[in-house]
Protein backbone atom coordinates (compact mmCIF):
# COMPACT_ATOMS: atom_id res chain seq x y z
CA UNK A 1 0.00 0.00 0.00
CA UNK A 2 1.79 3.62 -0.92
CA UNK A 3 1.93 6.24 1.27
CA UNK A 4 1.89 10.25 0.77
CA UNK A 5 5.52 11.86 0.72
CA UNK A 6 9.12 11.37 -0.30
CA UNK A 7 11.71 9.56 1.39
CA UNK A 8 14.31 11.96 3.37
CA UNK A 9 16.91 10.01 2.56
CA UNK A 10 16.77 8.98 -1.10
CA UNK A 11 14.01 11.29 -1.85
CA UNK A 12 12.02 8.35 -3.76
CA UNK A 13 8.37 9.42 -3.11
CA UNK A 14 7.22 5.27 -3.15
CA UNK A 15 6.99 4.65 0.24
CA UNK A 16 4.95 1.69 1.29
CA UNK A 17 3.27 0.06 4.53
CA UNK A 18 4.72 -3.34 5.02
CA UNK A 19 3.58 -5.20 8.59
CA UNK A 20 6.84 -6.48 10.26
CA UNK A 21 5.76 -9.50 12.58
CA UNK A 22 2.16 -7.87 12.72
CA UNK A 23 3.50 -4.17 13.21
CA UNK A 24 3.10 -1.68 10.64
CA UNK A 25 5.83 0.07 9.42
CA UNK A 26 6.78 2.75 6.78
CA UNK A 27 9.54 1.40 4.37
CA UNK A 28 10.88 2.82 1.47
CA UNK A 29 10.89 0.75 -1.31
CA UNK A 30 13.95 2.49 -3.52
CA UNK A 31 16.56 2.41 -0.50
CA UNK A 32 15.05 -0.06 2.14
CA UNK A 33 14.66 3.08 4.87
CA UNK A 34 12.47 2.54 7.64
CA UNK A 35 10.57 5.35 8.14
CA UNK A 36 8.90 4.95 10.97
CA UNK A 37 7.14 1.86 13.09
CA UNK A 38 4.05 0.97 15.17
CA UNK A 39 0.16 3.12 14.27
CA UNK A 40 0.77 4.72 11.07
CA UNK A 41 -1.27 7.51 9.38
CA UNK A 42 -1.86 8.82 6.26
CA UNK A 43 0.45 11.96 7.16
CA UNK A 44 4.38 11.96 6.43
CA UNK A 45 5.71 10.29 9.30
CA UNK A 46 9.49 11.52 10.19
CA UNK A 47 12.28 9.16 10.49
CA UNK A 48 12.88 7.51 14.02
CA UNK A 49 16.36 7.03 15.67
CA UNK A 50 17.06 4.12 18.08
CA UNK A 51 17.49 5.97 20.75
CA UNK A 52 14.12 7.45 20.66
CA UNK A 53 12.66 3.70 19.82
CA UNK A 54 10.75 1.44 22.53
CA UNK A 55 13.74 -0.74 23.02
CA UNK A 56 16.17 1.45 23.90
CA UNK A 57 13.36 3.13 26.46
CA UNK A 58 13.00 -0.42 27.71
CA UNK A 59 16.38 -0.69 28.21
CA UNK A 60 16.93 2.34 29.76
CA UNK A 61 14.14 2.02 32.20
CA UNK A 62 14.32 -1.30 33.05
CA UNK A 63 15.76 -0.43 36.93
CA UNK A 64 12.70 1.81 37.05
CA UNK A 65 9.99 -0.45 35.87
CA UNK A 66 11.14 -3.33 38.22
CA UNK A 67 11.38 -0.76 41.32
CA UNK A 68 7.76 0.35 40.83
CA UNK A 69 6.52 -2.91 40.40
CA UNK A 70 8.72 -3.70 43.88
CA UNK A 71 6.60 -0.11 44.94
CA UNK A 72 3.02 -1.78 43.89
CA UNK A 73 3.51 -5.54 45.55
CA UNK A 74 4.42 -4.02 48.69
CA UNK A 75 1.70 -1.11 48.64
CA UNK A 76 -0.38 -4.63 47.91
CA UNK A 77 0.98 -6.47 50.82
CA UNK A 78 0.40 -3.66 53.21
CA UNK A 79 -3.30 -3.31 51.56
CA UNK A 80 -2.69 0.67 51.17
CA UNK A 81 -5.29 2.63 49.47
CA UNK A 82 -4.58 3.48 45.68
CA UNK A 83 -3.41 6.77 46.68
CA UNK A 84 -0.89 5.47 48.31
CA UNK A 85 0.45 3.45 45.91
CA UNK A 86 0.32 6.26 42.86
CA UNK A 87 2.26 8.85 45.69
CA UNK A 88 4.90 6.42 46.32
CA UNK A 89 5.54 5.54 43.04
CA UNK A 90 6.00 9.46 42.13
CA UNK A 91 8.01 9.83 45.25
CA UNK A 92 10.81 6.43 43.56
CA UNK A 93 10.23 7.76 40.07
CA UNK A 94 11.70 11.25 41.28
CA UNK A 95 14.37 9.87 43.51
CA UNK A 96 15.67 7.56 40.70
CA UNK A 97 16.03 10.98 38.78
CA UNK A 98 18.10 12.66 41.47
CA UNK A 99 21.85 13.02 40.85
CA UNK A 100 22.59 12.13 44.48
CA UNK A 101 20.91 8.22 44.20
CA UNK A 102 22.61 7.75 40.72
CA UNK A 103 26.07 5.81 41.92
CA UNK A 104 24.12 4.11 44.97
CA UNK A 105 24.55 0.15 45.30
CA UNK A 106 22.32 -1.68 44.08
CA UNK A 107 20.91 -2.82 47.58
CA UNK A 108 20.12 0.81 48.28
CA UNK A 109 18.00 1.33 45.18
CA UNK A 110 16.09 -1.85 46.54
CA UNK A 111 15.31 -0.23 49.71
CA UNK A 112 14.85 2.87 47.82
CA UNK A 113 11.22 1.76 46.91
CA UNK A 114 9.96 0.71 50.75
CA UNK A 115 11.22 4.29 51.80
CA UNK A 116 9.07 5.56 49.54
CA UNK A 117 6.18 3.55 50.90
CA UNK A 118 7.14 4.55 54.18
CA UNK A 119 7.27 8.23 53.97
CA UNK A 120 3.56 8.11 52.31
CA UNK A 121 2.36 5.98 54.84
CA UNK A 122 3.38 8.47 57.57
CA UNK A 123 2.36 11.48 55.51
CA UNK A 124 -0.91 9.98 55.47
CA UNK A 125 -1.10 9.39 58.95
CA UNK A 126 -1.31 5.89 58.17
CA UNK A 127 0.18 3.71 61.29
CA UNK A 128 3.35 1.74 59.97
CA UNK A 129 6.34 1.14 61.73
CA UNK A 130 10.29 1.11 59.98
CA UNK A 131 10.77 -2.23 61.53
CA UNK A 132 7.47 -3.96 59.35
CA UNK A 133 9.01 -2.28 56.50
CA UNK A 134 11.77 -3.98 57.41
CA UNK A 135 11.02 -7.17 57.79
CA UNK A 136 8.95 -7.56 54.23
CA UNK A 137 12.34 -6.67 52.73
CA UNK A 138 14.74 -8.63 54.29
CA UNK A 139 16.61 -5.55 55.03
CA UNK A 140 18.37 -4.14 58.22
CA UNK A 141 17.04 -1.18 60.10
CA UNK A 142 20.53 0.58 59.89
CA UNK A 143 20.73 0.92 56.15
CA UNK A 144 17.03 1.71 55.89
CA UNK A 145 17.35 4.50 58.02
CA UNK A 146 19.92 5.88 55.97
CA UNK A 147 18.49 5.71 52.57
CA UNK A 148 15.34 7.30 54.15
CA UNK A 149 17.36 9.96 55.68
CA UNK A 150 19.30 10.70 52.23
CA UNK A 151 15.89 10.69 50.22
CA UNK A 152 14.03 13.28 52.80
CA UNK A 153 16.96 15.01 52.66
CA UNK A 154 17.42 14.89 49.11
CA UNK A 155 13.62 15.57 48.03
CA UNK A 156 12.77 17.86 50.86
CA UNK A 157 10.07 15.71 51.83
CA UNK A 158 8.40 16.70 55.03
CA UNK A 159 7.48 13.52 57.03
CA UNK A 160 5.55 13.79 60.55
CA UNK A 161 6.61 11.67 63.61
CA UNK A 162 4.15 8.93 64.33
CA UNK A 163 2.19 9.59 67.49
CA UNK A 164 2.48 7.17 69.87
CA UNK A 165 -1.21 6.27 69.92
CA UNK A 166 -0.89 5.10 66.40
CA UNK A 167 2.15 3.16 67.10
CA UNK A 168 0.44 1.30 70.08
CA UNK A 169 -2.49 0.50 67.64
CA UNK A 170 -0.23 -0.89 65.10
CA UNK A 171 2.11 -3.24 66.93
CA UNK A 172 -0.67 -4.87 69.15
CA UNK A 173 -2.51 -5.66 65.56
CA UNK A 174 -0.04 -8.08 65.02
CA UNK A 175 -0.23 -10.07 67.91
CA UNK A 176 -1.62 -13.16 67.64
CA UNK A 177 -3.68 -13.02 70.81
CA UNK A 178 -7.26 -11.84 70.14
CA UNK A 179 -8.62 -15.41 68.76
CA UNK A 180 -8.47 -19.17 69.74
CA UNK A 181 -5.88 -21.38 68.04
CA UNK A 182 -3.90 -24.09 68.87
CA UNK A 183 -1.35 -22.14 69.83
CA UNK A 184 -3.19 -19.49 72.51
CA UNK A 185 -4.91 -21.41 74.75
CA UNK A 186 -8.86 -19.81 75.54
CA UNK A 187 -7.71 -18.49 78.99
CA UNK A 188 -5.23 -16.74 77.21
CA UNK A 189 -7.66 -15.18 74.35
CA UNK A 190 -8.83 -11.33 74.91
CA UNK A 191 -10.91 -8.74 73.36
CA UNK A 192 -8.69 -6.47 71.24
CA UNK A 193 -10.87 -3.49 71.87
CA UNK A 194 -10.54 -4.20 75.45
CA UNK A 195 -6.63 -4.47 75.07
CA UNK A 196 -5.45 -1.59 73.32
CA UNK A 197 -7.59 0.31 75.24
CA UNK A 198 -5.89 0.17 78.55
CA UNK A 199 -2.50 -0.51 76.86
CA UNK A 200 -2.98 3.23 75.93
CA UNK A 201 -3.96 3.82 79.51
CA UNK A 202 -0.29 2.38 80.82
CA UNK A 203 1.72 3.74 77.62
CA UNK A 204 -0.11 7.60 78.69
CA UNK A 205 0.99 6.80 82.04
CA UNK A 206 4.75 6.07 81.04
CA UNK A 207 4.26 9.38 79.31
CA UNK A 208 3.45 11.34 82.18
CA UNK A 209 5.98 9.87 84.35
CA UNK A 210 9.65 9.84 82.10
CA UNK A 211 9.51 6.86 81.20
CA UNK A 212 9.04 7.41 77.43
CA UNK A 213 10.99 10.54 77.02
CA UNK A 214 14.52 8.99 75.39
CA UNK A 215 13.81 5.79 75.21
CA UNK A 216 12.69 3.23 72.12
CA UNK A 217 8.66 3.11 72.05
CA UNK A 218 8.80 -0.43 70.85
CA UNK A 219 9.76 -1.76 74.49
CA UNK A 220 7.83 0.02 76.20
CA UNK A 221 4.62 -0.23 74.05
CA UNK A 222 5.37 -4.39 74.59
CA UNK A 223 5.81 -4.32 78.59
CA UNK A 224 2.54 -2.37 78.78
CA UNK A 225 0.34 -4.44 76.12
CA UNK A 226 1.56 -7.25 78.86
CA UNK A 227 0.62 -5.57 82.18
CA UNK A 228 -2.84 -4.71 80.07
CA UNK A 229 -3.29 -8.46 79.67
CA UNK A 230 -2.38 -9.54 82.89
CA UNK A 231 -4.39 -7.44 84.40
CA UNK A 232 -8.28 -8.03 82.59
CA UNK A 233 -8.05 -11.60 83.88
CA UNK A 234 -4.94 -11.67 86.23
CA UNK A 235 -6.32 -15.26 88.41
CA UNK A 236 -5.39 -16.84 84.79
CA UNK A 237 -2.41 -14.95 83.54
CA UNK A 238 -0.40 -13.50 86.80
CA UNK A 239 2.35 -16.89 86.36
CA UNK A 240 2.43 -16.00 82.54
CA UNK A 241 6.52 -14.22 81.98
CA UNK A 242 6.92 -11.56 79.58
CA UNK A 243 9.27 -14.45 77.47
CA UNK A 244 6.07 -16.67 77.22
CA UNK A 245 3.49 -13.70 76.66
CA UNK A 246 5.96 -12.87 73.48
CA UNK A 247 5.68 -16.23 72.32
CA UNK A 248 1.85 -16.45 72.79
CA UNK A 249 1.26 -13.25 70.33
CA UNK A 250 3.78 -14.00 67.88
CA UNK A 251 6.17 -10.94 68.17
CA UNK A 252 9.85 -10.79 69.01
CA UNK A 253 10.86 -9.92 72.69
CA UNK A 254 13.32 -6.63 72.65
CA UNK A 255 16.02 -7.13 75.38
CA UNK A 256 15.02 -3.26 77.31
CA UNK A 257 11.68 -4.02 77.53
CA UNK A 258 11.95 -6.35 80.60
CA UNK A 259 13.65 -3.26 82.34
CA UNK A 260 10.57 -0.91 81.34
CA UNK A 261 8.17 -3.41 83.00
CA UNK A 262 10.66 -3.07 86.22
CA UNK A 263 10.25 1.09 85.65
CA UNK A 264 6.31 0.55 85.31
CA UNK A 265 5.83 -1.93 88.07
CA UNK A 266 7.98 0.56 90.32
CA UNK A 267 5.43 3.71 89.54
CA UNK A 268 2.29 1.29 89.89
CA UNK A 269 3.75 0.19 93.38
CA UNK A 270 3.78 3.72 94.66
CA UNK A 271 0.10 4.55 93.52
CA UNK A 272 -1.15 1.52 94.99
CA UNK A 273 0.17 2.80 98.65
CA UNK A 274 -2.23 6.23 97.92
CA UNK A 275 -4.89 4.05 97.83
CA UNK A 276 -5.97 3.43 101.63
CA UNK A 277 -8.07 0.19 100.51
CA UNK A 278 -4.86 -1.24 99.17
CA UNK A 279 -2.73 -0.67 102.46
CA UNK A 280 -3.74 -3.75 104.27
CA UNK A 281 -2.72 -5.84 101.61
CA UNK A 282 0.52 -6.73 101.37
CA UNK A 283 0.74 -5.83 97.55
CA UNK A 284 3.98 -6.26 95.86
CA UNK A 285 5.06 -6.49 92.04
CA UNK A 286 3.40 -9.64 91.47
CA UNK A 287 0.17 -8.72 93.01
CA UNK A 288 -0.11 -4.99 92.01
CA UNK A 289 -1.41 -6.54 88.83
CA UNK A 290 -4.86 -7.56 89.91
CA UNK A 291 -5.41 -3.72 90.55
CA UNK A 292 -3.88 -1.73 87.69
CA UNK A 293 -7.62 -1.25 86.51
CA UNK A 294 -8.80 0.98 89.65
CA UNK A 295 -4.74 2.68 89.41
CA UNK A 296 -5.40 4.16 85.82
CA UNK A 297 -9.03 5.40 87.44
CA UNK A 298 -7.54 7.40 90.18
CA UNK A 299 -4.54 8.28 87.82
CA UNK A 300 -3.89 11.85 88.73
CA UNK A 301 -4.43 11.70 91.93
CA UNK A 302 -2.27 8.89 92.94
CA UNK A 303 0.37 10.58 90.93
CA UNK A 304 -0.39 13.95 92.83
CA UNK A 305 -0.10 12.21 96.15
CA UNK A 306 2.62 9.67 96.00
CA UNK A 307 5.34 12.16 93.14
CA UNK A 308 5.56 16.13 94.19
CA UNK A 309 4.85 17.00 90.25
CA UNK A 310 6.29 20.36 91.48
CA UNK A 311 9.86 21.91 92.96
CA UNK A 312 8.19 23.95 95.46
CA UNK A 313 5.98 21.46 96.46
CA UNK A 314 6.01 20.53 100.42
CA UNK A 315 6.57 16.86 101.05
CA UNK A 316 3.51 14.99 102.54
CA UNK A 317 3.88 13.29 105.59
CA UNK A 318 4.82 9.29 105.41
CA UNK A 319 1.83 7.67 104.47
CA UNK A 320 0.57 4.56 107.21
CA UNK A 321 2.17 1.30 106.68
CA UNK A 322 5.65 3.19 104.50
CA UNK A 323 8.66 3.79 106.42
CA UNK A 324 9.52 4.03 109.99
CA UNK A 325 7.20 6.19 112.00
CA UNK A 326 9.93 8.82 113.26
CA UNK A 327 11.86 8.96 110.25
CA UNK A 328 11.60 12.59 108.98
CA UNK A 329 11.21 12.99 104.94
CA UNK A 330 12.34 16.32 104.48
CA UNK A 331 15.52 15.01 105.59
CA UNK A 332 15.91 12.35 102.64
CA UNK A 333 14.34 15.48 100.59
CA UNK A 334 17.44 17.36 101.69
CA UNK A 335 19.67 14.88 101.20
CA UNK A 336 18.45 14.10 97.36
CA UNK A 337 19.05 18.09 96.67
CA UNK A 338 22.54 17.59 97.91
CA UNK A 339 23.09 14.67 96.03
CA UNK A 340 23.71 12.07 98.52
CA UNK A 341 23.18 8.34 96.81
CA UNK A 342 22.26 6.50 100.20
CA UNK A 343 19.36 9.22 101.35
CA UNK A 344 18.06 9.34 98.05
CA UNK A 345 17.27 5.93 97.68
CA UNK A 346 15.83 6.21 101.45
CA UNK A 347 13.50 8.95 100.30
CA UNK A 348 11.88 7.37 97.76
CA UNK A 349 11.02 4.49 99.82
CA UNK A 350 10.16 6.84 102.98
CA UNK A 351 8.27 9.59 101.21
CA UNK A 352 7.37 11.41 97.97
CA UNK A 353 9.74 12.02 95.88
CA UNK A 354 9.81 14.49 92.86
CA UNK A 355 8.82 12.86 88.90
CA UNK A 356 12.41 12.66 88.05
CA UNK A 357 13.35 10.78 84.77
CA UNK A 358 14.51 7.42 85.50
CA UNK A 359 18.36 8.50 84.34
CA UNK A 360 18.71 10.93 87.11
CA UNK A 361 17.18 8.48 89.87
CA UNK A 362 19.18 5.76 89.56
CA UNK A 363 22.48 7.45 87.88
CA UNK A 364 24.91 5.22 86.12
CA UNK A 365 28.28 4.53 88.03
CA UNK A 366 30.87 6.55 87.35
CA UNK A 367 34.36 5.02 85.97
CA UNK A 368 36.65 4.93 89.04
CA UNK A 369 40.00 7.29 88.44
CA UNK A 370 43.18 6.07 88.54
CA UNK A 371 45.47 6.08 91.54
CA UNK A 372 47.99 8.94 91.72
CA UNK A 373 51.33 8.08 90.92
CA UNK A 374 54.50 8.55 93.93
CA UNK A 375 55.74 10.90 91.35
CA UNK A 376 52.29 12.51 91.33
CA UNK A 377 51.15 12.41 94.74
CA UNK A 378 54.82 14.25 95.57
CA UNK A 379 53.92 16.90 93.97
CA UNK A 380 53.11 20.11 96.20
CA UNK A 381 53.25 23.10 94.21
CA UNK A 382 56.28 24.86 94.92
CA UNK A 383 59.02 22.87 93.30
CA UNK A 384 61.87 25.24 91.55
CA UNK A 385 61.15 26.43 88.05
CA UNK A 386 63.52 25.53 85.38
CA UNK A 387 64.75 28.42 83.27
CA UNK A 388 63.47 26.18 80.30
CA UNK A 389 59.94 26.86 81.20
CA UNK A 390 59.97 30.20 83.14
CA UNK A 391 58.58 31.37 80.38
CA UNK A 392 55.35 30.05 80.58
CA UNK A 393 54.58 31.65 83.59
CA UNK A 394 56.07 35.44 83.13
CA UNK A 395 52.89 37.05 82.98
CA UNK A 396 52.25 40.65 80.81
CA UNK A 397 51.13 44.04 82.54
CA UNK A 398 47.30 43.09 81.60
CA UNK A 399 47.38 39.70 82.99
CA UNK A 400 48.77 41.18 86.65
CA UNK A 401 45.97 43.86 86.60
CA UNK A 402 43.40 41.05 85.48
CA UNK A 403 44.92 38.90 87.86
CA UNK A 404 44.89 41.27 90.96
CA UNK A 405 41.54 42.18 90.23
CA UNK A 406 40.10 38.74 90.29
CA UNK A 407 41.94 38.04 93.42
CA UNK A 408 40.57 41.34 95.43
CA UNK A 409 37.40 40.28 94.16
Amino acid sequence: MAAQGRCPGCGSAALVEDAHYAQQQLVCAACGCVLAEGLLTTTYAEEVAYSQSTGQKEQLSRCLQRGIRRVQDLCKVLQLPRVFEETAVSYFQRALQHPSFHLVSLEKKELLGGCCVFVTCRQHNWPVTMGTICSLLYAKQELFASVYLSLQKELELSVPALSLADLVKTHLNSFRLFQHTADVPARFVEDKEKMVARTMQIVELASETWLVTGRHPVPIVTAAAFLSWQSLQPAARLTCTLARFCKLAGVDLPPPAHLRLKELLEILLRMASQLAWLRVFNVDKKTVVKYIGDLLQHRIFLLKNAFCLEDGEKQRAVAPGEGSPGSPPAAGGAAQEEGCPSEGKRWLKDGPRPLLPPCLINPRKRLRTAAPSPSDSAITGDEPISDSEIEQYLRGPEEIRAFRKAKAW
